[in-house]
């Protein structure tokens, strides 16, 4: 039976990975998200507010789930994948992000480049933690870029706690507001996977603009 079950989860829906692996899945999945270049598709920003929802106390579709294990457990997976990426970031260095053959992973490695050096160690570290695929990216760039560790340490925790409480208890929160919340899960989880990805359609637009904009510079530049 346990092996149906596993068989049965969708990677990809948070409301079956809640329901397989409960708290501790929460923990697996994001170290995997920000610490493994391999876990760039997992659904982190829906996990955690879909788990935040599944707290509220009450009748409800899903498994039950803690407000404080669910919190610990993610806080626990989102800084230890981090602090992993740094360090394969530190030893592997940018030729292991550069032979990626994932588009998006390499769209993102540069989108990480140009947040560091655009806002500094310290914002750029906290900002990528609400940018899907750039907080899967940023560490081990980070660590390639030879960002010092302490410093690196220090603002991970910080935009982790701040990612990882702050989405739990939107999610919380709005459970605890609307009745029958489960009537309007699905659209709600929707809802939050477009937030989660307008950020990427931007930068997606803004990159195709500067390119546009320097192709027709080029020709200006060599008469």
């Amino acid at each position: 039976m346990p092996s149906t079950t596993l068989l049965a989860v969708n990677v990809l829906d948070a409301s079956s990975l809640l329901a397989a692996f409960g708290a501790l899945g929460i923990a697996a999945i994001l170290f995997a998200e920000t610490g493994l270049l391999v876990g760039f598709f997992l659904p982190g920003d829906s996990l955690l507010f879909t788990a935040g929802l599944l707290c509220v106390p009450g009748e409800h579709k899903g498994p039950h789930l803690v407000l404080w294990q669910v919190i610990l457990c993610a806080m626990l997976g989102a800084l230890a994948g981090a602090q992993v990426g740094y360090v394969i970031g530190q030893r592997g260095g940018r030729p292991l992000l550069e032979r990626t053959e994932r588009r998006s992973l390499r769209q993102g490695a540069e989108r990480a480049e140009e947040l560091l050096a655009k806002y500094g160690y310290g914002k750029a570290i906290v900002l990528a933690r609400f940018i899907p695929v750039v907080r899967t990216v940023l560490n081990p760039m980070a660590g390639a870029l030879g960002v010092p560790v302490r410093t690196f340490t220090l603002w991970q925790v910080l935009g982790g706690v701040l990612w990882t409480v702050g989405v739990v208890l939107a999610g919380y929160a709005l459970g605890s507001t609307v009745p029958s919340i489960d009537t309007y899960l699905l659209p709600i989880i929707g809802l939050v996977v477009v937030v989660s990805v307008i950020p990427i359609a931007l930068e997606l637009f803004r990159a195709r603009k500067a390119a546009r904009a320097r192709a027709q510079a080029g020709p200006d530049k060599e008469v």
